[in-house]
C-alpha cells in the first residue's frame, strides 16, 4: 500500500476493544465502502492492521456475525453478509412480482429517488466520487461500442450506485442499492425485453452521459432533471414492452381460436 492510500481497517486508537474493531467495521459496511459479498482480510493481517490482538479480533468478528453483518465460510473467510437482500422479504419480492401496478409504483418511487440522488451527487461529489464515476461511464462506453449488452447491463446498474454513493446519504445508498437488486432480479420486467427495442441502447448511452455530465459539472438542477428523464423513458419502455407483449398473446390465442373453429 502507497503513503497515498487509505486502509480500510485503520489502527485502533483508543482502548483497543472488539467494541472498537465492530464499530469500524461496522461504519464500513453502513457508508457502502464494504458491499455484500465482500471479503475481510485474514486474522492475521487484520489483526495486524487494527493494532489488536487475535482474541480481540475473533471476539468482533463473533459479534458481527451475531448481528448478521459479516459470514463465516468454512475454508474461506469471512465475507460481508447480504444485508442489502434482506430489506425486502421474499413473500413480499414475490407479492410485488405477479401485479403488474407494483413496476409503476416501482419506478414512480425511483423517478424521485434518483432525482434527489443525482442533485446530491452533482453536489456532493468527492474527486475521488468523480474518478469513479468517470471509470464507469467509460465501461459502458466500451460495452456499447463492442456490442457487449450484458456488460452495458451491467455498469448501468454499477453507475447508479456510483451516483448513490457520490450522494453520500446512507439512507439514500442502501434504499437505492435495494431496488436495483430487485431490478437485477428481474422483478419488475426484463431489462433485455426493453432495452432491447431499436434505438433503445443509444438512448440509454445518451441519457446515462446527460447525468454524468451534469454531476461532473457541479449542477444539481440538470442532474435531477436528467436523471428523472432517463426514468421516464424506462417507464415509457416498459409499458411498450408489456403491452406489446400483451398484444401479442391476444393475438395468438384468437389465432388458436380461429384454427380450432375452422377445424
Amino acid at each position: 500500500m502507497t503513503e497515498d492510500q487509505l486502509d480500510l481497517y485503520a489502527r485502533i486508537s483508543h482502548s483497543r476493544t472488539a467494541d472498537e474493531v465492530v464499530q469500524q467495521i461496522e461504519l464500513l459496511i453502513l457508508e457502502g465502502v464494504l458491499r455484500d459479498g465482500d471479503r475481510l482480510p485474514g486474522e492475521r493481517e487484520l489483526s495486524k492492521r487494527f493494532d489488536v490482538s487475535r482474541p480481540i479480533l475473533r471476539e468482533a468478528l463473533k459479534e458481527l456475525e451475531a448481528r448478521g453483518l459479516v459470514e463465516s465460510r468454512h475454508g474461506g473467510g469471512t465475507f460481508v453478509a447480504d444485508v442489502v437482500g434482506q430489506i425486502f422479504s421474499k413473500p413480499l419480492i414475490e407479492l410485488i412480482g405477479r401485479h403488474h401496478k407494483a413496476t409503476q409504483d416501482y419506478l414512480e418511487y425511483r423517478r424521485e429517488l434518483e432525482g434527489l440522488t443525482a442533485e446530491l451527487a452533482a453536489s456532493r461529489a468527492t474527486d475521488f466520487d468523480r474518478d469513479i464515476l468517470t471509470r464507469v461511464i467509460e465501461r459502458m462506453r466500451a460495452a456499447h461500442r463492442n456490442g457487449d449488452f450484458d456488460e452495458e447491463l451491467s455498469a448501468d446498474i454499477e453507475l447508479h450506485n456510483a451516483i448513490g454513493e457520490s450522494a453520500h446519504n446512507i439512507i439514500l445508498l442502501h434504499t437505492l442499492r435495494a431496488c436495483y437488486r430487485l431490478l437485477t432480479q428481474g422483478i419488475f420486467f426484463h431489462r433485455t425485453s426493453v432495452f432491447g427495442a431499436p434505438g433503445a441502447r443509444d438512448r440509454l448511452l445518451a441519457q446515462h452521459e446527460a447525468i454524468y455530465d451534469a454531476i461532473m459539472a457541479r449542477d444539481p438542477e440538470a442532474a435531477k432533471a436528467a436523471a428523472q428523464s432517463h426514468i421516464d423513458f424506462v417507464a415509457a419502455a416498459a409499458y411498450e414492452a408489456e403491452r406489446t407483449g400483451e398484444w401479442a398473446r391476444i393475438a395468438r390465442l384468437r389465432l388458436q381460436q380461429r384454427d380450432r373453429a375452422g377445424s
